[in-house]
């Protein structure tokens, strides 16, 4: 299974990185996980919100898989259980879909992009800061697919 996460935003702290490479190395070679960055847009000096979001938007369409199924990360989508994720790994492994996550910058994703999405998804109510949402996504796949493989790690 391939797995893409595209996040906005670079130059995270080095505990971001280190988590993010640690759940990363547990997938093992079931899965295939890559996180790119992409570029944020500097905001300030005739940059607004909106033109900086659609700069955003238009790296990430241009950094999206081919033919990937795409999930964006937002504040108004669906909340799963760890094992309702863990449903939604099966299905995407079974039809063969790159399955690719996105995550937004500072002023979030604009509507189009949202609305290419297959799913939204919410990882928290709570606004997380960038890093976090990174390592908290990479640890609730990795979580899932260790469900999919009744690996004791995650339990009930």
């Amino acid at each position: 299974m391939n797995i893409t996460v595209l996040a906005v935003g670079t130059k995270m702290p080095r505990w971001v990185d280190e988590a993010v490479a640690e759940y990363a190395k547990r997938f093992g070679r079931d899965v295939r996980y890559v996180l790119r960055e992409i570029k944020p847009e500097k905001r300030g000096a005739g940059v607004n919100a909106a033109q900086g979001m659609a700069a955003e938007e238009k790296r990430i369409l241009e950094a999206l898989p081919d033919g990937a199924y795409l999930v964006v990360l937002d504040e108004r989508g669906k909340a799963p259980t760890s094992v309702e994720l863990a449903g939604y790994l099966k299905d995407w492994r079974q039809s063969g879909e790159h399955i690719c996550f996105v995550i937004g910058g500072a002023d979030g994703m604009t509507d189009a992009l949202k609305q290419k999405a297959r799913l939204m998804l919410r990882l928290s109510s709570l606004t997380l800061p960038h890093g976090m949402v990174r390592v908290l996504l990479t640890e609730q796949l990795y979580r899932a697919v260790s469900i999919l493989h009744n690996h004791p790690y995650h339990r009930e």
